[in-house]
């Protein structure tokens, strides 16, 4: 039974790799329920609003969203704070773990692109929580958190994923 890799780690190695699996779960799932949501007030493909959209539904479907933002935010400083704990607490060596140091790059790299799209999403939550009724403002800012660095966020969800495979099939590990 000792001899998988996560048997011999520190306490504090082994919690924070369990806040990296469950902040992982609840910020990835509520990026696609944010996105699902989303699709229900846009015309699909496109960034434009559908038609005749009673704005007590808009209104209600823009909570949704910023609520559903609330959860992404704090999945990924529970990812991102739990995954700097769990890199200085592993036994893991790095330069004997190439997935473990590709997935560490794959995902510190994103990181700016992440705090432009969660200022964005804090901007969405705020206008829900303080500044209700104001649709206006939420649709921009809606659209403008969609459209955000040309799709730089897409690519960075497409790397989350990437990061799952790698460890999954751990490449370039040294026996």
């Amino acid at each position: 039974m000792n001899e998988f890799p996560i048997f011999k780690e520190s306490k504090t190695a082994k919690l924070s790799l369990l806040a990296i699996v469950f902040g992982t779960i609840f910020w990835l799932g509520a990026v696609h329920i944010r996105d699902v949501i989303s699709n229900a007030i846009l015309i699909m493909g496109t960034l434009e609003f559908k038609p005749n959209i009673n704005p007590m539904v808009e209104s209600a479907i823009m909570g949704l969203i910023a609520k559903s933002s609330m959860v992404v935010l704090g999945g990924y400083i529970t990812v991102w704070i739990a995954g700097i704990v769990y890199l200085s607490n592993t036994r893991l060596v790095m330069k004997k773990n190439g997935w473990l140091l590709m997935s560490a790059i794959l995902f510190y790299f994103f990181t700016p692109v992440e705090i432009y799209t969660g200022i964005l999403d804090g901007r969405m939550i705020f206008e829900d929580l303080f500044a209700k009724g104001d649709l206006v403002e939420f649709r921009k800012l809606l659209i403008h958190r969609m459209a955000a660095l040309a799709g730089a966020p897409r690519i960075a969800q497409f790397s989350y994923y990437t990061i799952i495979a790698i460890i999954i099939f751990q490449p370039f590990k040294k026996h």
